[in-house]
């Protein structure tokens, strides 16, 4: 099953996890520290990159090449005010780039090198796609990735590019809070029947940067996400600041320090209140708080109790109850309604925080879930929904758009200029027609209807749909124009198609024809699988979507179309953009005295669409895959050469040790070899610490084979050492038990028939074997005992087992000889009593034949 085994992402700001959907059901997968956590951190050395809990562990010491923080960064301009306030946390360099984008700098093989957020999250990624293949022993490339629901079409996009460029195939992106729902309700063996009224359940999500609430309604087998808020600048990470800085002005007061004044001391506060914070979550007694060696060479000392960090943070649990109050009134539900809440996330464990959510809902929370590992479970499962590889127990998912949408365009022919897509809350997946009536190419514009609370930007994309030309009449052509957003959550024109009224000409419809059995012949079968697994998702997602409304834009007409398929368009127009796809008849118009006219010839025409969205270009995209590439390769190779350093390193360590332990290897070497020996693995010591440190792979390999000749020989005289006493003795006694054999075999010539089916040749081969045996084992027991320990045994202990392995094949099977068996005599019959038996015979086959046969009798004869 390992083979078919597909990964849920939860990409956390500060830390990630991995989990597996499996036979026996979901798994978090351990990396290669045994952490079931990877920190989202990336570092980069003179030699290689360092990823995840190891980028971590140095960040104290190589803090400007050290880059955290980066999710908060994704598809954001650098002039962004979020993107200044978070760059003033971080310790790394950073620049604004041509197009506005975000550079961070660092030192990498000896030069700068600036990489963008999606770079960096990429990295990452590679990080965790490594530490699943090797937990899985198998590749990996399906995932479903989790997103925070706040946020918008650029950033998902952002994170869309990151898992390309680390070679990801991302099935979706996961709401954090609808992950969440999916590994609760898919569990539950209780959720009400479709038809009785659904259970409403409340997440809460609160993690390092932000929080995230919202209300779900379960029935068995399906969930339906009601309403979702979230605070994306309130996290863990804001109570930590506030208690750094309670530190920091206590510090200048007492001791005369300010941390502010360096990064390191500060970064180290920060991490010592975070440990502080978490044991105020279980005791609410005064704690204390101790480092050695801060600044300036002092030790500080602090202390703090839970009430006074939650009367320091008491703003910041309003803004929680703000949020939920908000999600409970979009939910349109009250408070009676609700039938539990459910918590998240590793800020969740705050106290102040868990009595905020039952003050505003007025019961007891409930912590059924796994709070840190919650969401990556949920995406598991997603995956293994979405895959076609793994079996799951069918669930519907119904996701909310958090953003109302719009489309704007150019006021002609005297349409309305501008309309609403899509509504805040609006469930998604979702597709909509719309007509438009243009004679010519136009332009569709895609924002937001209000700037989104975390994001300032409302525009996401221009669309032109190209090649639309007037009637044959000259009036304006009908269009019709499919708005998608999809299950990433990403607005796009998923088609647009001319519809013409005329009979096509005889040379149209021979060309229609030939270019569908050309189409129909060179099909290949290996893209049509891919576009089907593409597909699988929204089509899986797609089986309780309503049918995608038409609308027109002519202020008259307003009809309905059900027409749900669709696919994304992004940057690209279609291959066939000016082919007819199809050709059919309208149904009849009818006039205002009900008499149908006639049928109209209709064709639909596909028309190709230019998109401009946010997100990295195609050319981009390759040249940042090919450098991931390329990184990989090298982080490769440094992990070899690092890996072959190690080994000599250790064999040098080892061997000196042995040599001058008496038991291990000291007595087995000549005084004069060991001396010279030694002498050599000192020089190698020296060397490696000096212009050996950054030597090639193979320099390594050569001089672990030059010292493993010196030293193998003398492990090989030990073992020979060790081993020779138990051979021997095993030798001696197969001997024994073979001349005991012999010896019972004489005595009991006359006496007893045991051995009475042995041979004379067998018996006088085995005393021959037995004898030549004991002759060779004392003439080298002889030998061995004048041997030094310093010169390689005369006589191995593999040749020693071969002799007893030639004993015991000669001997065994003469000992071992089995019996004949003899056979019992025949009893004999009396004359008399065969003859008459005979008689009888004669008599009843004389009787028979006089007989009449019957039908079947003939035919058995026959």
């Amino acid at each position: 099953m390992a083979a078919m085994s597909v990964i849920g992402i939860d990409f956390g700001n500060e830390s990630c996890y991995v989990a597996v959907a499996r036979a026996g059901g979901i798994e978090t997968i351990a990396n290669d520290y045994s952490l079931r956590n990877t920190p989202s951190c990336v570092a980069f050395s003179e030699k290689n990159r360092i990823l995840g809990v190891a980028a971590k562990n140095q960040m104290v010491t190589n803090m400007k090449n050290t880059i955290y923080g980066f999710k908060r960064l994704l598809g954001r301009k650098f002039n962004d005010l979020q993107v200044q306030r978070e760059l003033k946390c971080l310790s790394f360099k950073s620049s604004q780039q041509a197009d506005g984008n975000i550079g961070i700098h660092v030192q990498y093989l000896g030069e700068e090198h600036i990489f963008s957020p999606e770079q960096i999250t990429a990295m990452l990624f590679t990080k965790l796609k490594d530490t699943s293949e090797t937990a899985l022993q198998t590749a990996v490339n399906d995932c479903v990735i989790s997103v925070p629901s706040y946020y918008t079409q650029a950033e998902r996009q952002a994170l869309l590019d990151a898992a390309r460029i680390a070679g990801l195939n991302v099935l979706r992106l996961f709401n954090e809070t609808t992950a969440t729902a999916l590994c609760y309700g898919i569990y539950k063996q209780d959720l009400p029947a479709p038809e009785a009224a659904p259970r409403n359940v409340v997440f809460v999500d609160c993690g390092y940067a932000s929080l995230q609430v919202c209300i779900c309604a379960f029935h068995k087998g399906k969930l339906k996400m009601l309403a979702s808020a979230a605070d994306s600048n309130l996290g863990g990470r804001d109570i930590d600041i506030i208690l750094a800085e309670h530190f920091c002005r206590d510090f200048q007061t007492r001791y005369r320090i300010d941390p502010h004044t360096s990064p390191r001391a500060y970064l180290r506060l920060l991490a010592e209140v975070e440990k502080l914070k978490k044991q105020m979550s279980a005791n609410s007694t005064t704690l204390p708080l101790n480092i050695e060696c801060f600044m300036e060479e002092k030790d500080v000392h602090g202390e703090m109790k839970r009430a006074d960090m939650e009367s320091m943070c008491a703003h910041l649990f309003k803004r929680v109850e703000s949020t939920l109050r908000q999600c409970l009134a979009d939910s349109k539900l009250k408070p009676e309604d609700i039938h539990s809440m459910e918590i998240a996330g590793g800020s969740s464990r705050v106290p102040a925080l868990k009595r905020a959510v039952e003050e505003v809902f007025g019961r007891p929370i409930s912590t059924t879930l796994n709070q840190d590992e919650a969401v990556s479970r949920g995406c598991a499962l997603q995956c293994a929904m979405l895959s076609p590889a793994v079996r799951v127990r069918e669930f519907s998912v119904t996701d909310i758009q958090p953003y109302p949408l719009k489309l704007t365009w150019d006021p002609t022919q005297g349409e309305e200029g501008e309309m609403e897509v899509f509504g805040h809350n609006h469930p998604i997946p979702f597709s909509k027609m719309l007509t438009f009536y243009r004679s010519n190419s136009f332009t569709l514009t895609a924002s937001y209807s209000m700037p989104p609370s975390s994001h300032p930007q409302t525009h996401i994309g221009v669309f032109v749909i190209k090649n639309v030309k007037p009637t044959p009449e000259g009036e304006a052509s009908k269009v019709k124009v499919k708005v998608r957003i999809n299950l990433n959550g990403i607005l796009t024109i998923a088609s647009a198609s001319l519809v013409e009224k005329r009979e096509p000409t005889q040379q149209e419809k021979e060309e229609e024809e030939k270019l569908l059995q050309q189409q129909q012949n060179n099909m290949d079968v290996e893209q049509q699988q891919q576009d089907n697994k593409k597909d699988k998702s929204d089509q899986e997602a797609q089986a309780n979507e309503p049918p995608a409304p038409e609308v027109s834009m002519d202020k008259t007409r307003r009809n309905s179309d059900a027409d749900n398929a669709g696919r994304d368009v992004r940057g690209s127009a279609p291959s066939c953009s000016s082919r007819i796809l199809s050709w059919f008849s309208s149904g009849e118009d009818k006039g205002e005295d009900g008499k149908g006219k006639k049928k109209v010839p209709v064709r639909t025409i596909e028309l190709p669409i230019e998109a401009n969205v946010n997100g990295l270009s195609q050319r981009k995209l390759d040249a940042a895959l090919e450098k991931e590439c390329k990184m990989i390769a090298e982080d490769r190779q440094e992990n070899e050469r690092i890996d072959a350093r190690n080994a000599l390193e250790e064999y040098v360590y080892d061997l000196r040790a042995k040599l001058t332990d008496d038991y291990q290897l000291a007595t087995f070497v000549a005084e004069t070899d060991k001396d010279a020996l030694s002498r050599t693995l000192d020089e190698t010591e020296i060397w490696l610490y000096e212009e050996g440190e950054d030597c090639q792979r193979q320099v390594y390999i050569d001089r672990l084979t030059r010292l493993k000749a010196q030293g193998e020989p003398i492990k090989e005289r030990r073992r020979e050492f060790e081993g020779r006493g138990h051979v021997l003795d095993e030798l001696a006694g197969a001997l024994q038990l073979a001349k005991k054999g012999i010896d019972n075999i004489k005595a009991s010539f006359g006496k007893d028939d045991k051995y009475s089916h042995l041979t004379d040749d067998e018996i006088k081969k085995i005393e021959k074997t037995v004898q030549e045996k004991w002759a060779w084992l004392e003439e080298k027991r002889v030998i061995l005992a004048g041997t030094p320990r310093t010169q390689q045994p005369p006589v191995t202990v593999s040749q020693i087992r071969s002799e007893k392995q030639a004993l015991d094949n000669v001997v065994l099977p003469v000992l071992n000889k089995p019996k004949p068996k003899v056979e019992p005599p025949k009893e004999e019959k009396p004359k008399d009593k065969t003859a008459n038996d005979q008689k009888s015979t004669n008599q009843n086959s004389q009787g028979d034949a006089h007989q009449p046969q019957t039908e079947e009798e003939k035919m058995d004869v026959e």
